[in-house]
């Protein structure tokens, strides 16, 4: 397999509506099974200009993660959701194409008001029309038992995961994780365990799998991401994983894995002896959530990606 890289360069190639001219963003070449792929990987916001020729390109388009949520007190905040994935095929001619990557949500803000600690949604990614939905934020550690803002954000629209449930500090009420997507677009975020003073908070849901529920004395890790994603060589990526949910004593939750593997995603979640942590950039999965009253406070999500990639012509 051969690799030819270079930054946001101009290309040439033959590709199916003839000479095929393209650049904008990081750009890779490889081959695979005896085709030959070119990629245009956007970690950031910019545009994909076609000066010449059409050819049909594959697209991949991954939102923003969920934020972690944070901590007051005794009270410990949920995991991250992951971002959405959006993936087709499309016929590109001459002209300018917007890209716009989503930044990942910022972890809760710490303190001790009804509205402290639950993690910001991701924003949203897009290439020209089509859009990809921010994960959705983790459910923050609040002390009335009657704030919403203990519960998991849903996200921003129909195709992501929500976050998970952040626990509570002084009252027997635990948040609740947000709600998923449609049936295979992602997963809903694990419910934080109720207790006085020694919460779990749940995971945040993974685009594989829902994020665990803080449960007992355990902390709920987040959902598992796809192992299926497209990157800048012809080894599949994961993405999309959820954030893993805080614990007032002990080990805070784990991210989400890849599936199939023991490759890291998301967040880890916050317990004793240990910070959470943001998820890896641009792999949209959420941050993990803070507990037991954590200076370091939570994860900020993964910003997203947008990948466009065509086969050339022999």
């Amino acid at each position: 397999m051969s690799l030819i890289h270079a930054l946001a360069g101009s290309v040439s190639a033959s590709g199916a509506g003839g000479a095929f001219n393209a650049y904008g963003g990081v750009i890779n070449q490889y081959e695979d099974s005896g085709t030959t792929y070119r990629v245009h990987a956007f970690r950031g916001s910019g545009t994909f200009t076609v000066s010449s020729g059409s050819s049909d390109v594959t697209y991949y388009i991954l939102g923003g993660g969920g934020g972690g949520g944070d901590t007051a007190a005794y009270a410990v905040g949920g995991g991250g959701g992951n971002g959405a994935i959006n993936t087709g095929t499309a016929s590109v001619t001459a002209g300018t194409y917007t890209i716009t990557v989503g930044a990942g949500g910022a972890d809760g803000v710490p303190g001790g008001g009804t509205e402290d600690g639950r993690g910001s949604n991701g924003a949203n990614s897009s290439a020209s029309s089509v859009t990809s939905n921010g994960g959705g934020g983790g459910g923050g550690s609040v002390y009335g038992s009657s704030s919403a803002y203990r519960n998991g954000q849903n996200g921003t629209g129909t195709v992501q995961s929500g976050g998970g449930g952040g626990g509570m500090a002084q009252s027997a009420t635990a948040g609740t994780g947000g709600s998923g997507g449609t049936s295979g677009t992602g997963s809903a975020g694990g419910d934080a365990s109720a207790g006085s003073h020694f919460a779990f908070g749940g995971g945040g849901g993974g685009w594989v799998s829902a994020g665990a529920d803080g449960a007992g004395t355990t902390a709920g890790a987040g959902g598992a991401g796809t192992d299926a994603g497209i990157g800048i060589t012809a080894s599949a990526v994961g993405y999309a994983g959820g954030g893993g949910g805080a614990a007032h004593d002990g080990t805070g939750g784990a991210a989400g894995y890849k599936t199939g593997t023991t490759e890291l995603l998301g967040g880890q979640g916050y317990g004793t002896g240990g910070n959470a942590t943001g998820a890896i950039v641009n792999t949209g999965p959420g941050g993990g959530a803070a507990g037991k009253a954590s200076a370091a406070g939570g994860g900020n999500g993964s910003t997203g990606i947008v990948i466009v990639r065509y086969a050339l012509a022999v």
